[in-house]
């Protein structure tokens, strides 16, 4: 045994690192290409039969079976319909590799021949189309190859791999909802914990990273301005809720504008206004819907506090009596926390993508104002380091050209964002095993 580890010592000395980074490189791209047609076909039928948050049923079952065929201990209906996959292989670190179920209330227009003409009723009884329209059937596909990959080659790495399919992203509550089932108790903690999202601005091919903050706050409010009704024609009998909404909604532009240092990036955006039912009847009552963005804990808690008081400011002005003040609530069950890219982690990550990919595809992109509760996984207790990166979906052409023109290009959640398979699901599954073999390497490669 000793003389076999001299043997394979001495040949390791003698052998270039390149080289054997050369010869893993090829192995990957051989084994991504003999499983790309099968997972081109997984990713058109997640797309053709999408499922809304907290309905994906059959969604997460066809992820458990892919990932149990690809070798891993597999348990589902975790936390909802989470799937959670956990793959030993020897001694070493563990990591966990998370990618989103959900689906979006969105009629889709891409005219792609596998797009989606599914309705269902919601969770409302509403009924209601459904799309991928933020590309997480690429995330579920990506996740099954980096499985399947990994699976294959045991051999290039050590340590534990827990694949996760989460429900309920989009209305920001399933990494919770995993979490509080008990994740990091009831499976192995990992020391790290990855995740990709794709991007409708870089062209597919590409990767993009950026450390520390990456995604936002996000906080729902809802506003309910009240008045005294009464008929149209005698508005000075009344107090007019639709007035005063109208009124709020442009005072609270001044939170961003007047009330935030211009470096702390916030967002306030009134998403909805309804009140009235004919046009001679002032309403008793108008409500709002908010979304708020931030990423200092500081400025969330500023723009809430400022939100209540200009609401109660222009009630006062407008002569509201004091049982009838604006309600506002913040909707605490969807809150999303910012998604904090630890630094280190990030950086080896970006490091092990320059090595595959060479430089010109890794990206170094901007943080945005959307929101992922992947960022949930880093802020338990555990405090685990995570990274979220972005991977380009766009056809390089249609990117080339919007950005030549200035012509925006359809955005996640747009009705007719329509991801390229190819190659942006073999970019995603080469990019995310990088990334796990340089977390988890082989001692003897060390």
């Amino acid at each position: 045994m000793k003389l076999r580890h001299l043997l394979l010592s001495s040949t390791l000395l003698a052998t270039p690192l390149f080289a054997i980074d050369a010869a893993l490189h090829d192995l990957v791209a051989k084994k991504i290409a003999a499983d790309y047609p099968a997972l081109e076909a997984f990713y058109k039928d997640l797309h053709t039969h999408p499922e809304l948050s907290l309905m994906e049923e059959k969604t997460s079952a066809k992820v458990a079976a892919e990932l149990r065929t690809a070798g891993f201990e597999v348990t589902e209906k975790f936390g909802g319909y989470g799937v959670v996959a956990v793959l030993k292989n020897g001694p070493g670190p563990t990591v966990l590799i998370r990618s989103d179920l959900d689906a979006l209330p969105v009629q889709e227009e891409t005219g792609l021949p596998y797009a989606s003409t599914a309705r269902v009723k919601d969770l409302t009884g509403r009924e209601v189309a459904v799309m991928q329209a933020c590309g997480h059937d690429i995330h579920m596909s990506c996740l099954v190859g980096t499985a399947r990959t990994l699976a294959a080659l045991r051999d290039h790495w050590s340590g534990t791999l827990v694949l996760i399919g989460q429900p309920a992203e989009e209305r920001g509550v399933g990494a919770r909802a995993m979490l509080t089932a008990g994740l990091y108790r009831k499976f192995p903690k990992p020391d790290f914990a990855l995740a990709l999202h794709d991007s409708a601005t870089l062209p597919a091919g590409t990767v993009g990273t950026v450390e520390g903050f990456i995604m936002a706050n996000v906080d729902t409010a809802e506003i309910t301005v009240r008045g005294l009704g009464g008929h149209g024609a005698y508005p000075h009998t009344t107090k007019d809720p639709i007035v005063l909404a109208a009124r709020i909604v442009v005072a609270l532009q001044t939170i961003v504008s007047r009330e935030t240092r211009p470096i702390e990036p916030a967002v306030v955006t009134v998403g909805s206004i309804h009140g009235g039912t004919k046009s001679n009847i002032i309403p008793d009552e108008v409500k709002l819907q908010l979304t708020l963005r931030s990423y200092s804990p500081n400025v969330r808690e500023h723009t809430i506090e400022a939100i209540k008081r200009i609401c109660r400011g222009e009630a006062i002005a407008a002569g509201i009596p004091d049982d009838r003040m604006p309600i506002v609530t913040i909707v605490e069950d969807e809150f999303t926390p910012a998604t904090f890219n630890d630094p280190a982690l990030t950086r080896r990550v970006r490091g092990a993508f320059v090595d595959w990919f060479g430089a010109d595809p890794v990206k170094s992109i901007d943080a945005e104002m959307g929101g992922e509760d992947f960022s949930q996984f880093g802020l338990t207790v555990e405090k685990v380091p995570i990274c979220l990166f972005r991977l380009g979906a766009v056809d390089p052409a249609k990117a080339a050209e919007s950005q030549r023109t200035g012509v925006p290009l359809p955005s996640l959640h747009s009705s007719k964002f329509a991801p390229v398979p190819e190659p942006t699901i073999r970019t995603g599954i080469t990019a995310m095993t990088a990334a796990v073999v340089e977390l988890l390497p082989k001692k003897s490669l060390q």
